[in-house]
């Protein structure tokens, strides 16, 4: 295995972490950037206030893209074995 090969298999684990991650962390970010300027709109500053909606809806997230998640990463997998398993 060659350095580009090296290379395109590092940018896939990359690209994993993306798709798989991404959607979590977007949810998230959307949630606290709304809880954010309702707190600022009526100046309540509870820190529990913006983390309990995040981590409910963060979880809720887990949840309804499990399926996507388990089957992105299980092709991902099975891609990496066969290309070792094809290696000389």
């Amino acid at each position: 295995m060659g350095f580009d090969e090296n290379i395109e298999m590092v940018r896939l684990a990359f690209y994993q972490v993306l798709i798989s991650s991404g959607p979590f962390l977007g949810a998230a970010l959307a949630i606290g950037l709304i809880i954010g300027i309702i707190q600022a709109a009526t100046s309540i500053q509870e820190m529990t206030l913006s983390f309990v909606p995040k981590i409910v809806l963060v979880i809720l997230a887990m949840g309804m893209m499990a399926n996507f998640f388990l089957v992105s990463l299980t092709d991902y997998f099975q891609f990496i074995f066969e290309t070792i398993s094809g290696i000389k």
